[in-house]
């Protein structure tokens, strides 16, 4: 027989001396007769075995753990070891009593450590769908401020290009006065004049696909599933980190056909667009050239995207804690610490997984997986 603590259950453990240096006088009464106490060995445990002593056993869930020892009658001896059983199970029923009261506190601080779990990391999440929220609504208001001015400007330039088709054509019919027109130099400013009007157009029409990506990601405070080519979303990411990049920081996209998936878009554009701008700070920070390259391929299981640059690289230790919330190896106020946080949550939420691969001074690959 055991114990709440798993001992086996003793005589000196259940029926300590001084219990029985306090009832065993109350005891001796009763017998009228000298009295001891055996261990289930036989061996004395308290007071004087008497001469010619009588036993009975003190048994306690089927298994004697002591006797009774004593000269006095058999039949008032049974009646001492009925009361001294009586205290024995009044114990054992108290040790079961804590026993499961140890279990119940135990079972309510696991279920309290469990809720506590639950509240952080639906807090985290909560804090993360803020965020989200806020690069939406910073995104669409900045879209929204472009878009305007970007509307006329790049009407007034077409227009300025019709005027100079229109002087072209003045110039054929002025054959007659050719001398002024060379004086003018008329012919500089129509091919000038073509050049400026056609970079102008490219560069409005660069801004515009710009904001364009970043109405992309205004919506990621209005979740959404739609069956996408991930592609898109990869090739707006990199054009939105392209327009912030060095001119010396080339991003290459290597991009395969991908199957179909079913995902929140603007999500996964957000970690993208961490992911490849991680990408080009670290090779920011070499002050050298470099590249950050996007990889996309089907792989049995679904799709992988894979950024690889040739940045500064992590140790070790950096990489262990870059999932961490707030922790960065950037200076103080050159970023949150959240950005590889966030992406790892929302590619788990979409069933993937994201894996860093990194040494000091040879680069960075992370890479992303999702189920297609």
């Amino acid at each position: 027989m055991n114990d709440i603590f798993g001992r086996k259950s003793s005589l000196r453990r259940l029926l300590p001396t001084a219990v029985l240096d306090d009832i065993g006088p109350a005891l001796v009464r009763l017998l009228d007769a000298e009295l001891a106490v055996l261990t289930k060995d036989g061996n004395p445990y308290w007071g004087d075995v008497p001469a010619d002593a009588g036993r009975e056993a003190l048994v306690l869930e089927s298994e004697p753990v002591g006797y009774l020892a004593s000269s006095a009658a058999p039949e008032r001896l049974r009646a001492a070891a009925v009361v001294l059983q009586l205290l024995l199970e009044r114990d054992q029923a108290l040790d079961r009593s804590e026993t499961r009261y140890k279990e119940l506190a135990e079972e309510f601080d696991q279920r309290v450590a469990t809720e506590v779990q639950v509240i952080d990391e639906r807090q985290r999440q909560i804090y993360q769908a803020e965020k989200l929220a806020s690069v939406g609504q910073l995104a669409a208001g900045v879209a929204h401020e472009i878009n305007n001015p970007i509307g006329f400007v790049r009407s007034n330039i077409a227009t300025f290009g019709a005027y100079l088709t229109r002087l072209a054509q003045l110039k054929q019919r002025l054959g007659e006065a050719p001398v002024a027109w060379r004086e003018l130099d008329l012919d500089m400013v129509l091919e000038d004049g073509t050049e400026l009007v056609d970079d102008s157009l490219s560069g409005i029409d660069r801004v515009a696909r710009i904001v364009r990506d970043l109405k992309g990601f205004s919506n990621v405070d209005r979740p959404e599933e739609e069956v996408v080519d991930l592609n898109v979303s990869i090739n707006e990411a990199c054009d939105v980190v392209a327009g912030q990049s060095r001119s010396d920081i080339a991003i290459v996209r290597s991009l395969g056909e991908l199957p179909r998936l079913l995902c929140l878009p603007g999500h996964l554009k957000q970690v993208f667009f961490g992911i490849i701008k991680n990408g080009v700070q670290a090779v920011s920070d070499t002050g050298r050239p470099g590249t950050v390259t996007i990889t996309s391929r089907a792989v049995s299981d679904g799709i992988e995207v894979i950024v690889a640059d040739t940045g500064v690289g992590m140790t070790q230790d950096q990489q262990a804690r870059a999932f961490e919330p707030f922790f960065t190896t950037r200076e103080v106020g050159h970023g949150t610490g959240l950005g590889l946080t966030v992406a790892r949550d929302i590619v788990q939420a979409h069933g993937g997984g994201i894996a860093i691969d990194s040494r000091p001074g040879a680069g960075t690959t992370v890479t992303v997986s999702l189920p297609a």
